[in-house]
């Protein structure tokens, strides 16, 4: 057999999907390259240092033993049997999709398509992007989908931080133009997926995928709204969830918290309520779980201004401890984190803000740089208030209850107290 030229696989988009994809690829033989617009992602990659959570130096460095390579240029793509394009799909100021970066990166593809050449979309987007935005870009070219290239839509199901489960062992769905646009891409991901699930069509695979996160978001609201009014009938919530989990079937346990984040939950439900009411009516489960979802944030400033009014104190002036920043607990990832409008509010009452992440070493609201706090202990005595936002591993939960003059607990992990409550 002749010696292998060019790469099996180019993924475009180096963050928190493609490079766990690029990292699997690698460890199973295959030959892989990075694409991005960032040169500072690049650079930093190609000398070994990481900047995601679920990466390693480590990690990095054998992906580059092993002959991946980052770049900028797009060239790389003519000489790849395979391309992924794993590239943000965010929502713009009026909450609606922004294809943007999909649309950039499908066109850049397109420049440098060649017959036989596979094409994956794994960005969330809503069904029919890949039929109806990606195909007509790749097809300007002159090549034919389903006939000169195979195209394929794999939604990602990457959690950031999870220890127990990543790409290998996660279940890959994949939906194909055609049977054999999608058996081409079930093989490619066979070769370092454990399962592989196939679908008829892509716009299946795309449903799919905003299906997980509605569902979990509209759970999510479901909670966060009994929170509210639990509090008002005086319900030990967290009490109540705990014995109806113990339901061996028929239910599955979900927490109230301060809102949420991350790149799915906030975002992927309004890809879907999108394509609904392109159809002339609203997707009213989405809307309304989102307008709760949303309203967390002010409610917990509502319950941390009540607290501080027992203790007959002012938000105006008071110092407030912001504990965990982050989306998630033991990660660094901020994006769509709650912290965000949580502070912002406290800041427009005049609360004097300080917070405490061992994932975060610098933090701003507004444009406005808010002081770190080093010492858990010292941060929590000297707090008017402390919000206990997200519970990284690494807080001592016995010193944040010993230690602090007023705590609002949004995550149900401490004990209550005079001292203490619970959202």
């Amino acid at each position: 057999m002749s010696e292998r030229t060019g790469f099996d696989l180019t993924v475009i988009g180096l963050g928190y999907v493609g490079m766990p994809l690029a990292k699997e690829a690698t460890a199973a033989g295959l030959r892989v390259a990075g694409l991005d617009v960032d040169p500072r992602k690049v650079e930093a990659l190609n000398a070994g240092r990481s900047y995601i959570d679920d990466l390693t130096d480590a990690d990095l460095d054998a992906m580059l033993a092993g002959g991946f390579t980052a770049t900028l240029d797009a060239s790389v793509l003519a000489e790849s049997r395979t391309i992924v394009i794993c590239v943000p799909t965010p929502l713009d100021e009026d909450h609606r999709p922004d294809l943007s970066a999909v649309e950039g990166a499908t066109r850049t593809v397109a420049e440098h398509l060649r017959p036989g050449t596979l094409v994956v979309l794994e960005s969330t987007t809503w069904p029919g992007t890949t039929d109806e935005i990606a195909r007509p870009i790749l097809e300007s070219a002159g090549l034919v989908a389903g006939t000169d290239f195979h195209l394929a839509f794999s939604p990602e199901r990457i959690d950031p931080g999870n220890t127990k489960y990543g790409l290998r062992n996660t279940p890959k769905v994949v939906g194909g133009y055609t049977v054999a646009c999608r058996d081409r891409a079930a093989s490619f991901y066979g070769q370092f997926v454990e399962q592989v699930v196939p679908v008829s069509g892509t716009r299946e695979a795309e449903m799919a995928k905003l299906l997980e996160n509605t569902y979990r978001h509209v759970n999510i609201a479901l909670v966060n709204e009994m929170a509210i009014f639990c509090d008002e009938l005086g319900i030990n919530l967290w009490e109540a969830i705990e014995a109806a989990s113990t339901k061996p079937f028929g239910f599955q346990k979900f927490l109230p918290g301060p809102g949420v984040g991350g790149h799915c939950i906030p975002v992927d439900p309004s890809y879907l309520s999108y394509t609904v009411r392109k159809l002339g009516y609203p997707f009213r489960f989405v809307e309304l779980a989102q307008e709760i979802n949303e309203r967390m944030p002010s409610y917990v400033v509502a319950r941390a201004q009540r607290l501080l009014n027992r203790a007959r104190k002012p938000v105006n002036g008071s110092r407030v401890l912001l504990l965990g920043v982050t989306y998630k607990p033991d990660i660094a990832d901020e994006r769509e984190t709650p912290a965000i409008p949580v502070a912002e509010a406290l800041l427009e009452l005049g609360a004097e803000l300080v917070f405490c992440d061992p994932h975060v070493k610098e933090w701003a609201v507004e444009g406005r740089p808010i002081p770190r706090a080093d010492d858990l202990a010292a941060a929590v005595a000297d707090a008017d208030v402390t919000l206990l936002l997200q519970q990284h591993s690494a807080f001592d939960l016995g010193v944040v209850e010993e230690r602090a003059q007023l705590v609002l607990d949004t995550r149900g992990v401490l004990t209550t107290s005079d001292r203490v409550e619970r959202l």
